[in-house]
């Protein structure tokens, strides 16, 4: 694959803008703040008063920090599993983390309407600690369907969970059928992904998630780029294809399902990010796994940023916004590739 940059001229022209995008998700919102106020709060720190300043550290800086963070999760995890799989069009959806996650999230509204405002677990409501559940489900229903005496098959899993989607998602469309107006209103709204209900508790459960996956994931590229040649030919490279691939199925359905609970399915950030840096650099895991997150955080920003300045003074959901413009930009790869083929 012809390869447009260098990988390390990718990794630090993201490295070098992603504060920008971060200051840019600061300043920008219903109330605009310049940049000399912002650095001016963020020099007072959390104890700076007056509305500018509950503004920005107690929505915006934990919205953008989750933002950052859940988009590199996304993009590291699309990048992993594209590479598992040896599919350029593979996402997080194909292992039914998404589609879990949304069937459980539905039945914790519908069935726990009466409490899930009172009820919380490690600081999450008990909407996403549904949605985690669901997620997790659905992850291990899979990979059972797909293991087998002689192994994992991946072709196994990707129809397995093509499969468990599709029930969980006719589970979901059930419980929207049961719930009433407000209860509908909450799958729908919560079903669109979103940051709003950011708080410090999240970014600190997500950072967690997100550190491990960051130590873990890069050490994995060697075994993703011995795969690309075949499990026949990385088995004779010494590689332990059966434990790889159970390890990588867990790291990112744990990384994805978390994502997943806590803010929703934000749709394409997982497809595209990873399918663009391959087309920048190339497939080699050991770059496109650290640039696939890196992009992947500053997507996720720009993305949250349009959400609040479209329809401002209302604001969009963050997952709205990347298929709005996600599909689009997707398709125009798949026509530039079929012109190029």
């Amino acid at each position: 694959m012809r390869r447009l940059l260098k990988p390390v001229t990718l990794l630090q022209v993201l490295l070098i803008s992603l504060p920008f995008f971060l200051l840019s998700s600061l300043m920008f919102g219903v109330e605009t703040m310049s940049i000399t106020q912002l650095l001016s709060l963020l020099v007072q720190g959390p104890d700076s008063t007056g509305q500018e300043g509950l503004i920005l550290f107690h929505i915006r800086l934990p919205r953008a920090v989750l933002g950052l963070l859940i988009g590199a999760i996304f993009g590291s995890a699309g990048a992993v599993l594209q590479g598992l799989f040896r599919n350029p069009l593979a996402d997080p959806t194909l292992i039914g983390v998404a589609a879990g996650a949304s069937a459980g999230a539905s039945a914790m509204i519908v069935i726990g309407a009466s409490w899930l405002s009172f009820h919380s677990v490690v600081g999450l409501p008990l909407v996403a600690c549904g949605a985690f559940a669901g997620g997790l489900l659905a992850v291990i229903v899979v990979y059972r369907l797909a293991n087998t005496p002689e192994g994992t098959s991946v072709s196994t899993m990707l129809l397995a969970g093509i499969a468990i989607s599709a029930l969980a998602g006719a589970i979901n469309s059930l419980f929207s059928f049961f719930s009433d107006d407000h209860m509908l209103r909450r799958i729908s709204i919560w079903q669109m992904g979103g940051l709003d209900q950011a708080n410090w508790q999240q970014v600190g459960l997500i950072a967690l998630i997100a550190a491990l996956l960051a130590w873990r994931l890069p050490r994995e590229s060697g075994a993703l780029n011995a795969i690309l040649l075949g499990e026949s030919e990385a088995r004779h490279l010494g590689i332990d294809v059966e434990w790889m691939k159970r390890r990588l199925v867990i790291l990112t359905a744990l990384g994805v399902g978390c994502s997943v609970a806590v803010t929703g399915w934000i749709a394409f950030v997982g497809l595209i990010v990873p399918h663009v840096v391959r087309l920048l650099i190339g497939p080699d895991h050991r770059y496109l796994v650290p640039a696939s997150a890196l992009l992947g955080a500053a997507l996720m920003m720009v993305a949250d940023t349009l959400a609040r300045l479209v329809v401002a003074p209302a604001e969009l959901p963050v997952g709205v916004v990347t298929a709005l413009f996600g599909g689009p930009f997707f398709i125009s790869l798949l026509m530039q590739s079929r012109r190029l083929s």
